[in-house]
């Protein structure tokens, strides 16, 4: 009986978690299923929020702690602290970006690109983009060649662009939702994944740890489920970034845009970029 209880749980073990099978009745249009699951985001102004970010990439590994404000569609302001207070703090108002390195007393600014923001979090992503991976949805391919398959992943919805481009988008249903109508389903991104071509991955983002946040938008009191696990990887620059929340906070009314701009304090370098890369 020993040997048969081990055999049991080493099985369950290497089987991981179980798999969210397809809902009992299916989404048949993709499109309109990426309608909804964007929709579940529509009363998100901003977020306030504290994470533990892991970065793996031609810097070797980095970790700390991140204080994050986003404002949609674009602004953020990441604090990036010590035990002894901020060490960096980049901000972008969706135009102009600003980075305070007071470890090397540099103060870096100009326009706001995916090179720019990639210096603090290691991922080249616009404002836009990264706001929308933070929140459990991704940007997607401009294409009107959806399809959709389901099985014991969830749903599988596919994007192919003119350009040779493909896009995969993987969604599970929220528990309890597996015998409901596609209309009364809550749909949570599990992964994003946009391939070149030729077939090599461009990038992948995944989520987990999806966890309701009270929404003060609501008039019922309901939340929005967030993912408290994101990780983008970039094979192309060898960024793996993973932000892992400890806390997230919907802010209503949306914080004051001046703390997404900084301006030099005195006796620091001064620097003005451009958006050519890193």
């Amino acid at each position: 009986m020993r040997a048969l209880a081990f055999a049991f749980v080493a099985t369950s073990l290497l089987a991981g978690c179980p798999r969210t099978a397809c809902p009992t009745i299916p989404h048949q249009d993709p499109a309109r299923a990426l309608r909804m699951h964007r929709s579940l985001h529509r009363t998100v102004r901003a977020i306030r929020a504290e994470a533990r970010v892991d970065q793996r990439g031609d810097r070797g590994r980095i970790r700390g702690t991140v204080l994050l404000l986003l404002a949609r569609p674009d602004r953020v302001r990441f604090d990036a602290m010590t035990q002894l207070g901020p060490a960096a703090v980049l901000t972008s108002d969706g135009e102009a970006f600003q980075l305070l390195d007071m470890r090397e007393n540099r103060f870096l600014e100009g326009p706001t690109c995916p090179s720019s923001i990639a210096r603090l979090l290691g991922v080249e992503l616009g404002g836009e983009e990264l706001a929308r991976f933070l929140l459990g949805d991704s940007p997607q391919l401009p294409t009107d060649d959806l399809s959709m398959a389901c099985g014991e992943d969830g749903y599988l919805v596919t994007l192919h662009a003119d350009d040779g481009r493909r896009q995969e988008l993987v969604f599970t249903v929220r528990e309890g939702d597996e015998d409901v109508p596609p209309d009364d389903q809550h749909l949570r991104l599990v992964r994003s994944e946009l391939f070149h071509p030729d077939g090599r991955t461009d990038w992948r983002a995944t989520f987990d740890r999806y966890t309701l946040v009270p929404d003060p938008n609501d008039a019922e009191g309901r939340g929005v489920a967030l993912p408290f696990l994101v990780r983008f990887v970039d094979p192309d620059t060898d960024a793996d970034t993973e932000v892992r929340f400890t806390e997230i906070t919907l802010v209503d009314p949306p914080t004051d845009a001046s703390v997404f701009h900084q301006s030099p304090p005195p006796g620091v370098t001064v620097e003005t970029l451009e958006c050519d890369g890193l």
